[in-house]
């Protein structure tokens, strides 16, 4: 489910500036399932009369009985007019539409199974085709799965007051706002733990300035890929000088390395920053290189 949520707001990506339509919520809807649907055919497609879907809990009581079968074509159809803002002739902010076609496609129930992944898919959706583009980064899941059942009453709550939503939309606000603040206190402790490794790149006089300058940016950018030859282009170095520098670093522990046809590929560790942090704790007064470095795993003539 991790890799498809992850797969699925990459489409998402791709689709903000689409209009929405049937095929594209029957797309999101076999992205999100793929691999875990107990029916693999019933993956974008709509659930059918004889699947009897309601929203029960573990003792059978029934919260929600969707409407039928016969009718998810055309209430599709309705929805998708509302989400691209079609319907209704007024305005309405796009945080509520956004919510508010959340609660749709979770109360027409359209799926025989992944429904709220497929509500949620659409949340996000919504919000990034309405600039609202930090939201990639923003996990509601995350606040739903801590509190389930404030999310079911939600639901609930509306159902059983004449399809108020306001009960949802307010329970939804206070999920946007955890998560957002979730998402500042990550931001403030990176930004943090980050100054720390860069105090501790100071701190050891065994590196030399480029290879400080590397590891400061392989904390800022986790994913990207350093070359020998591209080090070399950076400092105005020969080449086995910039070899060196990198090879050094894999020494240490703190780049990791492959083979890519003829050329080495260096990649910086997940925990870089407890790397750093370990190695300056341990630093000995004039800069010990010899009692930081790890042992590669062939010689350093055999590193082509």
């Amino acid at each position: 489910m991790i890799l498809n949520n992850y797969l699925t707001m990459q489409r998402i990506r791709d689709l903000r500036s689409e209009r929405l339509t049937p095929e594209i919520v029957f797309e999101l809807h076999r992205r999100v399932t793929d691999g875990t649907l107990e029916k693999p055919d019933a993956a974008g497609r709509f659930r059918q009369a004889d699947e009897n879907i309601r929203v029960e809990d573990m003792e059978g009581t029934v919260f929600h009985e969707p409407p039928p079968a016969e009718e998810l074509p055309g209430r599709l159809e309705a929805m998708c007019r509302f989400a691209n803002g079609d319907e209704p002739q007024y305005f309405v902010h796009p945080v509520l539409r956004a919510i508010m076609l959340h609660f749709w496609l979770a109360y027409d129930h359209p799926f025989f199974d992944g429904n709220g992944r497929t509500a949620r898919a659409l949340f996000y959706w919504s919000m990034q085709r309405q600039d609202y583009q930090l939201f990639e980064f923003i996990s509601i899941s995350e606040i739903l799965l801590r509190a389930p059942v404030r999310y079911a009453e939600a639901f609930l709550h509306t159902e059983t007051d004449d399809n108020d939503l306001t009960y949802f939309i307010l329970h939804q606000a206070e999920v946007i706002r955890e998560a957002v603040k979730t998402l500042r206190d990550y931001l403030a402790r990176k930004k943090t733990e980050l100054q720390a490794a860069s105090d501790c790149l100071r701190g050891m006089q065994d590196l030399n300035h480029r290879q400080q300058v590397l590891l400061a940016h392989a904390l800022r950018e986790r994913h990207t890929r350093y070359l020998i030859g591209a080090h070399q282009r950076s400092h105005n170095v020969t080449h086995q000088t910039a070899r060196d520098d990198l090879f050094d670093l894999a020494e240490r522990g703190l780049l990791s390395f492959s083979r890519a046809g003829r050329a080495y590929v260096f990649r910086a560790p997940g925990d870089l920053e407890d790397k750093l942090a370990k190695m300056a704790g341990s630093v000995a007064p004039m800069g010990n290189a010899a009692s930081q470095k790890m042992k590669l795993p062939f010689k350093k003539e055999e590193m082509g």
